[in-house]
């Protein structure tokens, strides 16, 4: 449906001359002449001797039939006032189909007043008390007028410029009534910041989204003027869309639920209204007066079934166009369009009800958004979720009791209960306010739509760790991933060194890991899992040098309950992947370490992006890297970062690694870093502090012999300055990898220490957060060429695993509690 941008006020015509003009001319009686302005010609011209007030008339754009001369027509009125004599040329815009006239405020007849009718084809030009008109020849009236006008000619000469100058001002000023971006009459209807939410408003989620329920509020708190959002002129836009998104629970016959009104504050009278009935929705205009009632019925649209929907209603002059849930429009044709001139002064917005108590709105309301001018629907389909596409949402409804909005007001929550048990499920947005039970820790936990966190549960510290398996590989393990499948149970991913038989996927099985899968690898360094909607992916980092170099993308085939492969990337000595998403978006990026060819480590790594049509990867963005090892990703509120470890450029491991923040579509450099052969970052959060925490390995330069026992640095976010700063410095031994867990209510980092120099078989070190203190070593692990670290939990208890890049043996260890 196309609009025109068009307001229901007065606005200068296309051809429209306006100015006002002093004048000393003598004049003895009132001339009235209507001057054609386009063909400098007299129409016809009148006189009175009584004096009239000046009037406002208003002429038909369109020139009536009748009319011998031009398409515009303009009134000059002469006035007697005083000492001064006023001249003002007048022409106005008039809508078609109008009946409009400009009468003098004490009566035309008694006043000879001269009056204009516009009709759709028809003009009466003028009426006088003929008992009183001055009987003057025709001839002579006519000379009279044009002396008048040529008069009035040679005196505005000089300040037509300013005249046009002054309309041109005029007609640019001109604006609407109200902003012609979307306007959140939700979120206008609920109360600000510092100020208390209103009683008995309650926050409910349901099916993973959250709404708010109003049927219990005052219907005066859910209001709001009118002249709040209307702060230019005072009428209700002619062309216009709604978007609502509601759940509704099935609704008895005759039963009529108000989702939003207008309603004159002094009578209480209706001016619009949107209701939802059993498998119908009503939209009503009843502007003051007996013409311009609008109503409109959509039949059969289903909007009472307890689901989400998102509808959009698209008002332009005869129709009406209703979309729900982006499907197939529905359009109705109005025997009258919609009035042009809905005055809304004196009148509030009422959401969730008709200002009475009858005819409140049960269900839940999500979103309520007016777009003056134009049609909503292109803005919000297609989507992914039409159900609930979104055009503007309360703040409000972006947050939980996990993560308040600190500025806004907090209400009572309601979610769905759905409690989990066994092993920990997935837990992104979908899951966001769901519930799982750890029946072996004895805890309630939430998803937060990052991760679990506690509701309930025993206050468990860590005693101390003890050896739990010995798992032989294939060869030696560069890296584990332990990871997760819906109804099949917990795995693990291990990339070794060997060709044949490759890397192997391992299950858990009554407490312990057992080879599940062999998967054909070329030197595989890293494993990384993620998912995209609902679809599980296994990706390895190939780094044999051969042509070509290919990274493989597996996915979980759940008929076969195996991975089979999906797509291949072609990389340079991969080591490292990373997934994530940003706006529904799912990306893939691999840290290319060096080109075989040329040996050179200064090369790009490639970010990859999800193509929903072809369900494959295709490169989105490059970004320029030293040796890279490590990509991780992370967010903090809104902003999305990608951090990357450089370990070395070719000559030096002391270069700088670098922090990448994601704008407008791309990242861009936020912060470098100087390392030193950085292999690996860590990103945690604790009591809302943001920590990176980078893992360096050794000290290699042209001139003296290379350093392995050299700190590993912890950094935090300063708010302030708005960078990484550092935090702490920890001793490592050659560290590869940095792992974040907690126990209960306790933080810890585990470092993997890898070589001295000297040996291989090292201790690998347990910190634990001491607020003040920083981290602290608490447990000392005997490793042997310890590579990475992964920390899991299962019914069993809390485990940590690590794999040796020296030997086949990587060893799980349970992590003690009391």
């Amino acid at each position: 449906m196309r609009f025109r941008d068009r307001r229901l006020e007065f606005r200068p015509g296309r051809r429209d001359f306006e100015f006002g003009l002093q004048t000393s001319l003598e004049v003895r009686q009132l001339h009235v002449c209507v001057y054609s302005l386009e063909v400098r010609q007299l129409d016809f011209c009148v006189c009175s001797q009584e004096e009239v007030e000046l009037l406002s008339l208003q002429v038909c754009e369109d020139w009536v039939e009748g009319s011998r001369y031009a398409s515009s027509v303009d009134l000059l009125v002469l006035k007697r006032t005083g000492e001064s004599r006023l001249a003002e040329m007048l022409s106005f815009d008039v809508l078609e189909n109008q009946f409009l006239e400009a009468l003098h405020e004490e009566g035309a007849e008694s006043h000879r007043a001269v009056v204009f009718r516009t009709r759709r084809h028809r003009l009466f030009r003028c009426r006088f008390d003929k008992s009183q008109k001055q009987k003057t020849n025709e001839t002579d009236v006519m000379l009279l007028c044009r002396a008048l006008l040529l008069t009035w000619a040679l005196l505005t000469w000089t300040l037509l410029t300013w005249a046009l100058l002054a309309a041109a001002v005029r007609s640019q000023s001109w604006r609407p009534c109200t902003d012609l971006l979307p306007l959140d009459l939700l979120a206008r209807a609920l109360p600000g910041p510092g100020q208390a939410p209103p009683t008995q408003v309650q926050m409910v989620q349901s099916k993973g989204s959250r709404g708010l329920r109003l049927a219990g509020a005052m219907v005066a708190a859910l209001s709001f003027p009118s002249s709040l959002i209307f702060t230019n002129c005072d009428y209700f836009p002619a062309e216009f869309s709604l978007v609502a998104t509601i759940k509704t629970p099935r609704l008895r016959q005759k039963r009529n639920e108000y989702i939003f009104s207008v309603v004159e504050e002094g009578s209480d009278s209706l001016l619009l209204g949107l209701r939802v009935s059993e498998n119908r929705l009503h939209f009503v205009a009843m502007p003051p007066g007996a013409g311009g009632r609008s109503r409109l019925v959509f039949k059969d649209v289903e909007l009472d079934d307890n689901r989400w929907h998102t509808l959009v209603l698209a008002v332009t002059g005869l129709y009406a166009t209703l979309t729900v849930d982006c499907g197939l429009p529905l359009e109705l044709k109005q025997v009258q369009p919609f009035p042009s001139t809905l005055s809304t002064r004196g009148s509030r917005f009422f959401i969730g009800s008709r200002r009475r108590m009858r005819g409140r709105f049960s269900g839940l309301l999500r979103q309520l958004v007016l777009l003056p001018g134009s049609d909503a629907t292109p803005r919000l389909c297609p989507t992914s979720d039409p159900s609930l596409a979104e055009l503007s949402i309360p703040q409000v409804l972006k947050s939980t009791p996990l993560q308040p909005d600190r500025h806004g007001p907090v209400y009572p929550y309601e979610a769905e209960a759905r409690v989990t048990l066994g092993n920990p499920p997935p837990c992104s947005g979908p899951e966001q306010g769901q519930l799982w039970f750890n029946a072996q820790k004895k805890g309630l936990f939430i998803c937060d739509g990052l991760g679990w966190s506690t509701l309930l549960q025993n206050k468990e510290r860590l005693d101390y760790v003890e050896d739990y398996q010995d798992l032989y590989t294939s060869s030696e393990t560069f890296d584990v991933e332990v990871f997760s499948i819906p109804s099949e149970g917990l795995f693990m991913a291990a990339a070794n060194r060997d060709s044949r038989p490759g890397s192997g996927i391992y299950k858990w099985k009554d407490g312990s890991f057992e080879l599940y899968q062999n998967i054909s690898t070329q030197e595989a360094r890293a494993w990384k899992h993620f998912t995209i909607d609902n679809k599980i992916f296994l990706v390895v980092a190939n780094s044999r040098e051969s042509e070509p170099e290919l990274s493989i993308i597996y996915k979980w085939n759940q008929r076969r309950r195996r991975f089979l492969r999906h797509q291949n990337l072609e990389t340079h000595s991969a080591v490292d992947w990373e997934a994530f998403h940003i706006h529904n978006h799912s990306f893939l990026v691999v840290a290319n370490h060096r080109r075989a060819r040329d040996s050179n480590h200064n090369i790009h790594s490639v970010i990859y992006r999800w193509d929903p049509n072809t369900q494959l990867f295709e490169v989105n963005q490059t970004l320029s890297t030293s040796g890279a090892y490590d990509w991780e990703f992370f967010s903090v509120g809104p902003y999305h970062f990608l951090v990357v470890a450089n370990t070395f450029d070719g000559r030096t491991t002391t270069i700088s690694s670098t922090v990448y923040v994601w704008l407008d579509g791309c990242f861009r450099t936020f912060q470098s870093i100087p390392t030193v052969g950085a292999t690996d970052w860590e990103t945690f959060q604790i009591d809302g502090r943001f920590f990176l925490a980078v893992a360096n390995s050794q000290k290699v330069s042209d001139r003296g012999p290379s350093l392995y026992t050299i700190n590993s640095t912890v950094y935090e976010l300063n708010t302030f300055t708005q960078t990484f700063i550092r935090f702490q410095d920890i001793l490592t031994h050659s560290a590869v990898d940095w792992e974040f867990f907690t126990i209960g209510e306790e933080k810890f980092l585990v470092v993997a220490n890898s070589h001295d120099g000297s040996s291989y078989s090292l201790n690998s070190v347990v910190y634990r957060w001491q607020g003040y203190e920083g981290f602290v070593p608490v447990h000392s692990l005997p490793t042997f060429g310890c590579r990475d670290w992964e920390h899991f939990n299962t019914d069993e208890g809390s485990f940590l695993i690590y794999s040796s890049a020296t030997s086949r043996l990587s060893k799980v260890f349970k992590l003690r509690t009391y």
